[in-house]
């Protein structure tokens, strides 16, 4: 089985931070960054909703007090002061601010949290409310920066004093101090659960990238890359879930895809189902032979394991179209041998007796024997040589009608066989591949039947309406009718246990070839009880 190889190895001058530990510094970095902002966008919106709050408590407290009844009495007095500044600090204290400044329109301060600064000039604009608008600002004053809220104190209609209520800018950062805590929590939080999952995803990558560092990734992929378009043979790699992952262009070319069908799985790119099943096969295929329409495919499958997962497959194609064409030929050439290696035998046995019966002084006997013999040969090399012009279709039948006989079978060449040349019209491969395994298909059929009826095989080869026809019969058991067209896939065969065993090449190759050259080829019930295949192949224009 293949297992995925190790890469990864140090380099020289070390290596660099693997994919995983990258991205986990990537992940760090921008966890915290995130972190870090989203802290400080809360700090300043929390300091803004303080200081809002601050401002808005000293409006309150301000407006409260400068519609006062008592103030404005006060302020109307010969002496504000001693009526205005018990009362302010009692409010002061209960309210919790900074400080109350009560002060008349030219800012002499009628109270303040300091007494000795009473008297003194008030520090900070008050010209909004001269003229009789509430304001709020931030402002250093005697007490340090705060943010201070000023009202008038109308009377009669007309603005007679002011009142400055302030909240100092270190009550509100302790309180915004408070306030950070639970900020600061949620944020550590935040940050913990973050690289966490950081963590996390990082050695979950560096599980499935085995700790490679990207240059090496991109790398490894540059070579695969060039490696997977380089081969010549058709390379496939099939996921676990039965989908193509990858294939190179002369697996693209040997299964006929259409487009890019990476992520398709191979029950649905219209293979025969034989070959959808070898592609995704569980265990290892060797040297499997698939016939496609146009082309006979070797056939290869690997599981690949990876820490004792199954993978998928890496199967690899290779085009067996040519040398299944040569092994017909070959085929052939050796049923010639043999044919003439069994007239030899026979010629060798005949002389014999010839011989014998010349010692044994019955001359006239010999001369029969000898003369019937001739006879009976040149019969048959006439009646083909006469009805087929086609050199090398004669010659096969000639072949095949010596073989024949030699296995015990009678090939008949019917008299309505008339053929011219035709080699310039249909290759004489095709010839061989499509007549001889039809030939060698009914030769092994009839001797099936032989105990029940003499074995025949009937050969009809003529052109008919521009178009070669070519009929094989044999007296065997004949073809199921359910079978169909399905006879003509690998694996099916008429022989006597064929079935879907493997065999039945023969057919295929037959199916292959007519329906390359644009024919037909169908089978029927013949006259002698068997099988009766009938082809129908266009001849192109002369």
């Amino acid at each position: 089985m293949l297992r995925s190889p190790r890469f990864g190895s140090p380099g020289r001058h070390g290596r660099s931070w693997s994919l995983a530990r990258q991205l986990l510094a990537m992940q760090l970095a921008v966890v915290i960054v995130l972190v870090l902002g989203g802290a400080t966008l809360t700090y300043l919106d929390a300091a803004a909703d303080v200081e809002q709050e601050a401002a808005e408590e000293a409006v309150s407290v301000a407006v409260t007090l400068a519609d006062s009844s008592d103030v404005r009495e006060a302020v109307m007095s010969s002496d504000p002061s001693s009526r205005l500044q018990p009362f302010a600090e009692r409010v002061r204290a209960d309210t919790g601010v900074g400080f109350i400044t009560i002060m008349d329109r030219d800012r002499t301060r009628y109270t303040h949290p300091d007494p000795e600064r009473i008297g003194e000039p008030f520090i900070g604009n008050i010209e909004p409310a001269l003229r009789g608008h509430t304001f709020t600002e931030t402002y250093t004053g005697t007490l340090g920066p705060s943010v201070r809220a000023v009202a008038p104190v109308a009377v009669d209609g007309e603005v007679s004093a002011l009142v400055a209520v302030g909240i100092t800018m270190d009550t509100i950062s302790t309180e915004l101090a408070q306030r950070m805590p639970p900020v600061l929590g949620v944020a550590a939080g935040v940050l913990l659960v973050g690289a966490a999952g950081s963590v996390a995803v990082s050695n979950r990558l560096r599980v499935q990238t085995r700790g490679v560092a990207p240059e090496e990734l991109s790398r490894m992929f540059d070579y695969y890359e060039a490696i997977l378009h380089s081969v010549r043979e058709g390379l496939v790699l099939v996921d676990r879930d039965g989908r193509v992952g990858l294939y190179n262009d002369a697996a693209a070319d040997l299964l006929e895809l259409p487009g890019d069908v990476r992520g398709t799985a191979v029950s649905e790119l219209g293979l025969a189902d034989a070959l959808a099943r070898t592609l995704t096969a569980e265990g290892p295929v060797k040297d499997e032979l698939h016939v496609t329409e146009t082309r006979v495919l070797l056939v290869n499958t690997v599981p690949v394991w990876s820490r004792g997962r199954a993978m998928g497959n890496v199967v690899t194609l290779r085009d067996h179209t040519e040398l299944q064409s040569l092994t017909g030929e070959l085929d052939t050439v050796r049923g010639f041998a043999e044919s003439l290696r069994a007239q030899a035998h026979e010629s060798a046995n005949r002389l014999h007796a010839v011989v014998s019966l010349v010692e044994l002084g019955r001359p006239e006997q010999a001369v029969a024997l000898a003369t019937a013999e001739l006879h009976t040969a040149q019969e048959l090399t006439d009646r083909v040589l006469g009805a087929v012009s086609e050199p090398v279709l004669a010659a096969l039948l000639l072949g095949k009608s010596s073989e024949a006989a030699e296995r015990g079978v009678e090939l008949v060449v019917t008299d309505d066989t008339v053929l011219d040349d035709t080699s310039s019209a249909i290759d004489s491969r095709d010839l061989i591949t499509v007549l001889g395994n039809l030939v060698d298909n009914a030769v092994d059929a009839a001797i099936e039947t032989a105990a029940e009826r003499a074995p025949t095989v009937r050969v009809t080869v003529r052109v008919e309406d521009g178009a070669l026809v070519a009929r094989v019969a044999d007296s065997g058991p004949g073809v199921d009718p359910e079978v169909g067209s399905r006879i003509f896939r690998r694996g099916w065969s008429t022989k006597s246990g064929g079935g879907n065993t493997g065999r039945g090449l023969g057919l295929a190759l037959v199916g292959q070839t007519v329906r390359r050259l644009g024919g037909t080829v169908t089978v029927a019930d013949s006259e002698d009880g068997g099988a009766a295949f009938a082809v129908r192949i266009p001849l192109p224009a002369a």
